[in-house]
């Protein structure tokens, strides 16, 4: 089995068997070919079942030297897995990975947005052009449900259950999660359909695809990235933000009001716990006004 067959095989494998989206794939794909080119300008030809421990060290000491820690780590934790499925497979009898460690990150913290800054964004929107309402149900959506930017742009007509007040999101691995949804969101979806999309001219494929772009079709990830950009200009927002901000800071609100930190996965769509538990060092007074409320010596 030589290095392209290998990668072939194992990107095949993270789609249908592990279910993994197209950006994950691309990333873990991505990291095996730095593997490969290292090699390659090493003069090192051993195959992928063949290859040494030797030259996979040599490959993260040199990595080690242009990235940061964090990237480093997901490098390390992409190769292991690539390893461990040519183990699984029986191609390899060990995983050449195996005794090296990722570096010590800390966990970064999320960016949020406060309410009044959310509300700055929506109000900043131009309602007198026809893309005014769509943008505003986007950012309606984004903070009021949660939603990765992933999830926003999928988003189904027939994902929306208005009448139980619950939207259907597709998540990651094509992972099925009904979120609630409120009054005011549904509303300015209500708004955006009946009076901008239903004027569009949609084209096939894209029938039940809610957010469209002015050509009827799916908007991309970029498109939401700008709008969320420019609107961040326009009001002079010196934080960096994106789509996923309004994510951060749905899960943020939720759990600064009170909320379960168990329903908070559910709605985020988070396999562990613990990937939900890093809001709850956000907003560290939230945990000291628990503290006062519920001990019974505050």
């Amino acid at each position: 089995m030589n290095w392209k067959q290998a990668l072939k095989d194992y990107e095949h494998y993270l789609k249908i068997e592990r279910g993994l989206a197209q950006n994950s794939v691309e990333n873990y794909v991505l990291d095996i070919q730095k593997l490969i080119q290292f090699l390659h300008q090493n003069n090192v030809t051993e195959s992928p079942i063949h290859i040494s421990k030797m030259h996979v060290q040599q490959f993260i000491y040199e990595i080690a030297k242009i990235v940061n820690p964090r990237s480093q780590a997901r490098i390390i934790s992409g190769l292991k897995s690539f390893f461990n499925y040519l183990v699984f497979e029986d191609y390899r009898e060990d995983n050449p990975m195996e005794l090296i460690e990722s570096p010590k990150i800390g966990r970064k913290l999320p960016d949020t947005l406060s309410e009044e800054e959310i509300n700055a964004l929506i109000k900043a929107i131009d309602l007198s052009k026809p893309e005014g309402e769509r943008n505003r149900a986007i950012i309606e959506t984004l903070y009021g449900c949660g939603l990765r930017v992933s999830e926003l742009i999928t988003l189904k007509i027939s994902d929306l259950y208005f009448d139980e007040d619950f939207i259907k999101v597709t998540g990651k691995g094509n992972k099925q999660r009904f979120v609630p949804i409120s009054s005011i969101n549904k509303k300015y979806i209500t708004i955006y359909r009946n009076e901008i999309r239903i004027h569009l001219n949609i084209q096939k494929g894209f029938e039940d695809t809610l957010f469209l772009n002015r050509r009827g079709r799916q908007l991309t990830r970029a498109m939401i990235f700008t709008i969320v950009k420019q609107l961040a200009e326009k009001i002079g927002l010196k934080k960096t933000i994106s789509p996923h901000t309004f994510r951060h800071s749905f899960a943020t609100h939720l759990l600064e009001n009170g909320a379960d930190l168990r329903a908070i996965q559910q709605m985020l769509g988070h396999e562990s716990i613990t990937t939900t538990e890093v809001y709850m060092h956000v907003d560290r007074s939230h945990l000291s006004d628990v503290l006062h409320q519920y001990h019974p010596r505050k």
